[in-house]
């Protein structure tokens, strides 16, 4: 059974930092890419950042970059996402999310935390 748990969510100020974290289990057949994405109330989900699991190699939105940090640790199959100068617009739930073969698009998704920024 395949499990995404992700934690670090919370309430901030502006300019203030988290770290999220997401843990994967359960995935036979390995991780091809972890990716964060994020949903605001009356939005629709976005993307956030990615890692390939095989090189570490990375990708930003636009309006993170500079701001945010994604990171993996193979030993524990976790994914972090250190986010700083965090601005009231970052308010929404994140999701993690697992790649597991170049044939599909995100195959398994976490529940979401929040993360609110307060001005």
């Amino acid at each position: 059974q395949v499990q995404l748990v992700e934690s670090g969510g919370g309430v901030v100020q502006t300019g203030g930092s988290l770290r999220l974290s997401c843990a994967a289990s359960g995935l036979a057949n390995g991780i091809l890419t972890l990716g964060w994405f994020r949903q605001a109330p009356g939005n629709e989900r976005e993307f956030v950042s990615a890692i390939k699991w095989d090189d570490g190699s990375t990708h930003y939105t636009d309006s993170v970059k500079g701001r945010f940090t994604i990171s993996r640790d193979i030993a524990s199959n976790t994914v972090y996402l250190q986010m700083s100068s965090l601005k009231p617009w970052d308010t929404a739930t994140y999701y993690c999310a697992v790649q597991t073969s170049i044939d599909s698009y995100y195959d398994y998704w976490g529940q979401g935390t929040q993360v609110t920024v307060s001005s």
